[in-house]
């Protein structure tokens, strides 16, 4: 780990903070909610060990980047735009792109914006959420899932910053972590109950150290978590903005990588998109997905060295037509 640089870079009128370790061809890593750059420890050691330059940013809103106050600052086209920025930055013309939770979302679309500036992706978690025509994304959650449903819940500014505020953040982020009930009743019924009434796994599952809780635990007891709130708080925007992209496929190289306890798993209507035709009609050059038994939603620090290998064996394909 004390390998691994740390710098800080201008990208998009924001300074985004960024680890990177190793050289050769590279791959950017895209955390999720509530994460870190630090969520790809496991996986950037291994790459740069496979002859990769391995990066890893804390997003827009998250640890050592900045945070603007505004969810309209936390749209699609803003992430992006910061990620385009970081890759101009060090000089990179294409990436191996990997994405988790919230960071496969923005995986996704980056795809779809900028498919010249990406070689293949890897994808954990959360499938392709393709923008439908009528009705927006929160709307659609509100519809398949309920209004009490998690995502709803979340567009209320103060609402989930109390809910999390409501414990220690060393001990929210365990009951988060530690989530492995994939139809959790929080997750359905935040308004009633909140993540907060999350059990605290004791002991912790063995791949998570209490180290790693005071890592996280030490920035988001900083920042709050109001940055990753404001992701879901601009949906909706995302969804305006996107319109023009309606109907485009993903057209590059993709692996799709979930476990069988993921909560995004067991999104209604989600495993049926997964394993039906419907995820390859949207994205053509869908290669592979791998279900994991046994695994829940922390998937690449669960599981790292079969995600790792998993990553690897996909992106060195592609090595030699880079």
């Amino acid at each position: 780990m004390e390998k691994i640089e740390h710098t800080t870079i201008p990208t998009n009128g924001i300074n985004m903070h960024v680890a990177s370790i190793g050289s050769g061809p590279a791959v950017l890593f895209l955390h999720g909610f509530p994460q870190l750059w630090y969520s790809w420890r496991h996986q950037l050691l291994f790459l740069a060990s496979k002859g990769f330059r391995a990066l890893a940013p804390d997003l827009r809103g998250f640890g050592d980047t900045d945070a603007p106050p505004s969810p309209s600052s936390y749209t699609f086209h803003h992430i992006i735009g910061d990620l385009i920025g970081l890759l101009d930055h060090f000089g990179l013309d294409k990436v191996f792109l990997v994405g988790h939770d919230w960071g496969a979302v923005i995986a996704w679309y980056f795809c779809l914006f900028r498919p010249d500036r990406v070689k293949a992706l890897v994808n954990l978690s959360v499938h392709y959420l393709k923008r439908h025509p009528s009705i927006n994304f929160v709307d659609g959650f509100r519809a398949s899932a309920g209004e009490n449903f998690y995502i709803c819940q979340f567009q209320e500014a103060g609402v989930a910053e109390a809910d999390f505020g409501s414990v220690d953040t060393a001990t929210m982020m365990k009951k988060f972590m530690g989530m492995r009930d994939p139809v959790a009743p929080p997750i359905y019924n935040t308004k009633e109950k909140g993540f907060s009434s999350l059990e605290t796994p004791n002991p912790l599952p063995c791949w998570l150290t209490e180290e790693d809780v005071d890592f996280f635990a030490s920035k988001f007891s900083k920042t709050g978590f109001t940055g990753g709130f404001n992701y879901y708080r601009a949906l909706n925007l995302s969804w305006e903005l996107t319109a023009a992209w309606n109907g485009s496929k993903i057209e590059v190289p993709v692996k799709f990588i979930v476990g069988d306890l993921d909560l995004v798993y067991h999104f209604p209507g989600a495993k049926e998109y997964i394993n039906g035709g419907e995820f390859k009609k949207d994205v053509p050059f869908l290669e592979e997905v791998v279900v994991i038994k046994d695994a829940a939603h922390f998937i690449n620090q669960e599981k790292p060295h079969q995600i790792n290998s998993l990553i690897y064996h996909f992106i060195n394909k592609f090595v030699s037509s880079i």
